[in-house]
């Protein structure tokens, strides 16, 4: 029997010392402690894939929190499943003793853990939709307030509709213009299309 552990932080800036910490007050080693930095909306993982190819029967698997597995209800308890039954592993949710898979072998544990497992998993997918939710809505009122998301616009030359104009009448070749204004052929054609309906309001 060997003994693992998982974590998980949705992004690269966020620190996972606090899971790492908790993994190790339970004695696991940590080269079998693995660690993705990428959100929790499906379990397409290079650490955590790499640790199910690993994991046998009779091993055992750390978790610090239930939202750490993911973040999607139907796939945590389709994992949950994979690990327990087709695997035959046993998991520890640290922050949740009642899931433990080697406390609960009879009938009524298996039931209420399962139970557990299921509200976690709803309460976390739930908290990622509102998560969702409030950015949405956070990003809504701020475009309201005149505030720009992306790349900022590539500043263009004052004489840069003159320079569509005498693109548009063959002048000049479009390879001068992009040389001209530090543009993709890309940027240049949506571009165009904002000087054409600038066109249309002045008339």
């Amino acid at each position: 029997m060997k003994t693992y552990g998982y974590a998980r932080v949705s992004t690269i800036n966020q620190n996972e010392d606090r899971q790492l910490s908790a993994l190790e007050k339970m004695k696991v080693k940590n080269s079998n402690i693995f660690v993705d930095k990428v959100s929790g909306k499906n379990f397409k993982r290079p650490k955590y894939s790499r640790l199910i190819k690993l994991l046998q029967e009779g091993d055992l698997l750390y978790i610090p929190s239930i939202d750490r597995l993911g973040r999607n209800y139907d796939e945590i308890l389709e994992q949950w499943r994979i690990l327990t039954k087709d695997k035959g592993v046993d998991i520890v949710v640290i922050n949740m003793p009642i899931l433990d898979t080697r406390q609960f072998k009879d009938l009524i544990g298996t039931f209420i853990s399962d139970l557990v497992l299921q509200v976690l998993s709803f309460v976390a997918e739930n908290e990622r939709e509102n998560i969702r939710t409030r950015q949405a809505e956070g990003i809504a009122v701020a475009r309201k307030k005149g505030v720009q998301f992306g790349r900022p616009k590539k500043q263009l030359p004052e004489n840069f509709a003159e320079l569509v104009g005498k693109w548009e009448r063959r002048e000049v070749d479009i390879s001068e213009v992009l040389q001209v204004c530090n543009i993709s052929r890309s940027t240049f054609y949506a571009r165009v299309k904002e000087v054409r309906a600038q066109r249309k309001v002045k008339r």
